[in-house]
């Protein structure tokens, strides 16, 4: 039975994929910040594991916990937007975002490459096509730029120590998602989005070289 970790899936994307892989006779270990929405997702037939990305001892126990796991897909959805507004950042909004969608990146993913790397699988990130340096064509939401865009260098980082022993990494572009984040008048459904990102990992080649793409497989510019 292939397996997929979902890290961050209380809610929304990282929710919705845990249901759809679930669905589709797959062994999922998902993530999240409380007990309820860990017995919530063992009630849907997951194996769970109580994790705040932002806690350093955590992080190090979830490591431990799936020692010798073989994961055909590891996916890290957990994220925060920070500030609606693009005035001046307080340190507690920097350190939040940069925290949440960096830092913890750093401490996880070379953590779930190797086990990634026992089933030659795939590894993928959460990013987003504001990340973009070369596609930018304004500066809103400039912190959660600066975040995606430092996930994606994480990541691409990933691919240069992992993508020679069976690991293809990938950033993705979830879409705009009618979610708690992407707010009620986005473009498209989570199950939409989920939906996607699976069939575009199911899809995707192996390769060393990581790849930055749109849910639907389309690419994006670094």
């Amino acid at each position: 039975m292939a397996t997929a970790l979902i890290i961050g899936a209380s809610r929304g994307i990282g929710h919705e994929l845990v249901r759809q892989y679930l669905a589709a006779g797959w062994r999922v270990i998902a993530t999240a910040r409380k007990a309820q929405d860990c017995d919530a997702l063992e009630a849907m037939g997951a194996d769970t594991h109580e994790l705040d990305v932002n806690n350093v001892e955590a992080v190090a126990a979830l490591g431990w916990k799936l020692d010798g796991e073989h994961l055909d897909v590891a996916i890290l959805n957990a994220g925060v937007y920070g500030p609606r507004h693009d005035g001046f950042p307080t340190q507690g909004d920097f350190d939040q975002v940069m925290h949440t969608n960096v830092l913890a990146a750093m401490r996880l993913l070379p953590i779930l490459a190797p086990l990634v790397s026992l089933a030659r699988g795939k590894l993928a990130v959460l990013s987003s096509r504001m990340g973009s340096l070369s596609e930018r064509s304004h500066a809103s939401g400039s912190l959660y730029r600066a975040s995606k865009a430092a996930l994606n260098s994480v990541l691409i980082d990933t691919a240069l120590l992992y993508g020679g022993k069976g690991v293809t990494c990938v950033a993705f572009h979830p879409g705009w998602v009618r979610t708690e984040m992407g707010g009620a008048g986005a473009d498209i459904s989570a199950e939409e989005s989920a939906g996607g990102l699976r069939a575009t990992l199911a899809r995707l080649p192996a390769s060393d070289q990581p790849a930055y793409l749109n849910y639907d497989g389309s690419p994006i510019a670094w």
